[in-house]
């Protein structure tokens, strides 16, 4: 995979808007949601499924299929909305969101909703799982590569660095781990204890190949997301705004996880280019 041709890149965009609008949509219709992080990876989602990862919607568990791990679980609305645009599921299903007996649990959930290929949602867990994936593809000799995407307040979690320095030391080249790096948790910035430099420092000396980006550049994410490590595992550090694309939610924390009034929905759809 190379560069999006511009019809390619129009389309991307085109989707990444609507999966924006569907975590919207949803977070108003249920009463709350964790919105900020979802907008913030709507666009490293979208050129995931719509455009890198090999899946089928009509066999999620076609055994060559990549694999993707939301270690960062609690942003599950965009990816249930990336899966129903993709075809996973109704898009009606996502108002079911969090609600008694739904497919689509507040924490995604293998078990139930189709597409998740690992439950998810308690911090720092979604990397070792993504190596034990990545480790059988390789000692079976198959061809699928293996996709996590943390967030930069879950990276501060021992186990994630515990996984870093197994994958590294290993040379786990079919395996890609995505931070989301908005520099917000829900309770303010990250930057104090993952500033950019030793982030991105961090992996290197625990032996990943290093691609920092713009989590919103739509061409810059898929260059960096189209091959493996030559012998290594790649860590893709991608510099995102927590709730991107709608500006009041833009760079605020208490926008992790919020409830959203009538008026703000309205407004957040209008700038998505979605009327209600």
């Amino acid at each position: 995979m190379t560069a999006l041709l511009p019809a390619e890149a129009e389309r991307l965009a085109e989707v990444a808007a609507r999966v924006r609008s569907r975590v919207v949509e949803t977070v108003y219709a249920v009463g709350g949601g964790h919105v900020g992080g979802s907008l913030s990876a709507a666009d490293l989602l979208t050129v995931l499924y719509f455009h890198r990862l090999k899946v089928n919607p009509a066999d999620p568990s076609w055994p060559d299929r990549d694999r993707f791990i939301l270690s960062k679980g609690h942003c599950s609305l965009a990816h249930y909305a990336v899966l129903a645009e993709r075809g996973f599921f109704p898009v009606d299903e996502l108002r079911t969101y969090g609600s008694l007996g739904s497919r689509l649990q507040a924490h995604p959930d293998m078990r139930k909703a189709p597409g998740i290929d690992m439950s998810s949602g308690s911090l720092g867990q979604g990397l070792s799982a993504g190596i034990g994936m990545a480790l059988a593809a390789r000692l079976k000799r198959l061809g699928y590569h293996t996709f996590v995407m943390l967030g930069d307040g879950e990276s501060q979690e021992g186990q994630v660095w515990e996984a870093a320095m197994w994958a590294g030391a290993h040379r786990l080249r079919s395996l890609t781990a995505i931070v989301d790096y908005n520099k917000l948790s829900q309770t303010g910035s990250t930057e104090g204890l993952l500033p950019r430099e030793s982030l991105a420092a961090r992996w290197r000396d625990f032996g990943w190949e290093v691609r920092e980006i713009s989590g919103h550049d739509l061409q810059a994410i898929a260059l960096a997301l189209a091959s493996p490590g030559e012998i290594r595992p790649v860590l893709v550090l991608a510099h995102t705004v927590k709730g991107q694309g709608v500006s009041f939610m833009a760079g605020r924390s208490e926008f992790h996880s919020a409830t959203l009034t009538r008026e703000q929905a309205e407004a957040a759809l209008a700038e998505l280019g979605v009327s209600r």
